[in-house]
């Protein structure tokens, strides 16, 4: 009767590609990743072996070896092939204090929000 009917059943398969899906938060750094605006997903990882009926373990890459690869299914989502949502991790240019600057491909949204004393402005970027 109380039951949640968004919760869908997981299935993955060895050989299938999934994201990780990883915990932002400001303070706790987890995966290298820290910040509210960080991305949800990394990957995509391979599955190597199913481990009972709702763990998986994860091809993680070499500079992930101090994390322990048996994940829940709750924390996978299903590796789409378009990619177009993905931040490559690869590819992404860091300096020596690990930090990378952000560059503006084009403005999406212009928005004004008008409080009791002030006006705050709001861009949505690419």
């Amino acid at each position: 009767m109380y039951a949640n009917w968004k919760v869908r059943d997981l299935e993955f398969t060895v050989g299938d590609q999934v994201l990780l899906k990883i915990y932002p938060m400001k303070v706790v750094m987890r995966f290298g990743k820290r910040g509210k605006l960080s991305s949800r997903y990394i990957g995509p990882f391979e599955i190597l072996e199913r481990v009972g009926d709702t763990a998986c373990e994860l091809a993680l890459p070499p500079g992930m070896e101090g994390v322990y690869p048996v994940f829940h299914v709750s924390m996978l989502k299903k590796y789409h092939a378009d990619g177009t949502y993905i931040v490559c991790w690869d590819t992404v240019l860091l300096d020596e204090n690990l930090t990378y600057e952000e560059e503006l491909i084009m403005i999406l949204d212009k928005k004004v929000r008008k409080l009791r004393s002030k006006e705050i402005a709001s861009v949505k970027m690419q």
